[in-house]
């Protein structure tokens, strides 16, 4: 066995911190490797996605809702992103951060988080939550990118969802008499598979009391559907409730407004007097925990606790 005496002792001590210390210079992952606490969980954000609103007293809906994920999630980074372009192009109709969710996205990247739960206010899975979804995903696919990216799905997500919304809305919105109804009105869109979702819950109201309805805007069921149903059921007043998730302009003009194709002017053709409610799903604490528990298991699903 070769001994080692004194001077090669000495190199030795020498030499090891000093190749260990080149080993760290130029391999800075492993450097930051080496300074991580064993255990230690990766920096998690939230990131809260709706499409936006120009009216500002519609928008005072996100601030209960940040309110609530805030007390919940109190250790977390919560950040806003806007879909809608146009809405991004107005910052004094929304107090919020107007990054698109692409740029939110890249900001927590580079800022070195890892882990990211999206959560979309949207109502149903339509168009613009599967390209919400779809670029989301990218960045948990490029190298240096996150490690996970988890999205929640919107509120009408699957039939437990949409069971479990027609029942609040059923309790919130009781008919006062038998001539009067109630008609909730989604956006809708007739060119999208998400659209049969608005379908669905018209029967799932119905069952429930079959003066309640679900109609849309730019989707099925139609007014031109909907109102022979009314009559039928004899109903003569009805209030129309948004299945939206602010009472924006889609509210204002095309179910309240005095154009001829909203569906207060279509109803008062008809003979049915029309109420509109000026209150969209966000202000409804009930459809909100709905949201949140959709947000709580996409967080359930990230790597860490």
């Amino acid at each position: 066995m070769m001994k080692i005496n004194g001077h090669m002792l000495l190199l030795l001590l020498f030499l090891v911190p000093l190749l260990a210390g080149l080993i760290l210079y130029f391999s800075p992952g492993i450097a930051e490797s080496a300074m991580k606490t064993e255990g230690e969980s990766p920096k998690k954000a939230i990131l809260l996605v709706a499409f936006g609103t120009s009216v500002p007293e519609a928008a005072t809906a996100f601030d209960e809702i940040e309110k609530r994920v805030r007390e919940k999630y109190k250790d977390t980074e919560i950040r806003w992103a806007l879909t809608s372009k146009i809405i991004r192009s107005k910052p004094s109709a929304q107090g919020k951060n107007l990054d698109s969710p692409e740029i939110a996205l890249s900001r927590l990247m580079g800022e070195g988080y890892k882990e990211v739960a999206v959560l979309s206010l949207h109502v149903v899975p339509g168009q613009e939550f599967e390209e919400l979804e779809r670029n989301a995903l990218q960045f948990a696919g490029m190298s240096g990118g996150f490690e996970k990216v988890v999205v929640a799905r919107p509120l009408l997500g699957n039939y437990d969802d949409m069971t479990r919304v027609a029942g609040i809305l059923s309790r919130r919105f009781t008919p006062e008499g038998e001539s009067e109804g109630v008609v909730f009105i989604g956006h809708g869109n007739g060119r999208h598979p998400s659209d049969a979702i608005y379908g669905a819950m018209n029967s799932y109201m119905t069952d429930l009391d079959k003066r309640f309805f679900v109609g849309t805007v730019e989707g099925h069921p139609t007014p031109d559907q909907i109102v022979p149903k009314l009559r039928a059921a004899q109903i003569r007043k009805v209030r129309l409730v948004p299945l939206m998730t602010i009472a924006g302009d889609h509210v204002r003009k095309d179910i309240a407004g005095d154009d001829p194709g909203s569906w207060k002017s279509i109803l008062a053709k008809n003979g049915i007097e029309g109420e509109a409610l000026f209150s969209g799903l966000a202000q409804n604490p009930d459809i909100v925990s709905v949201w949140l528990d959709h947000l709580e298991d996409a967080i359930s699903k990230l790597s860490s606790k």
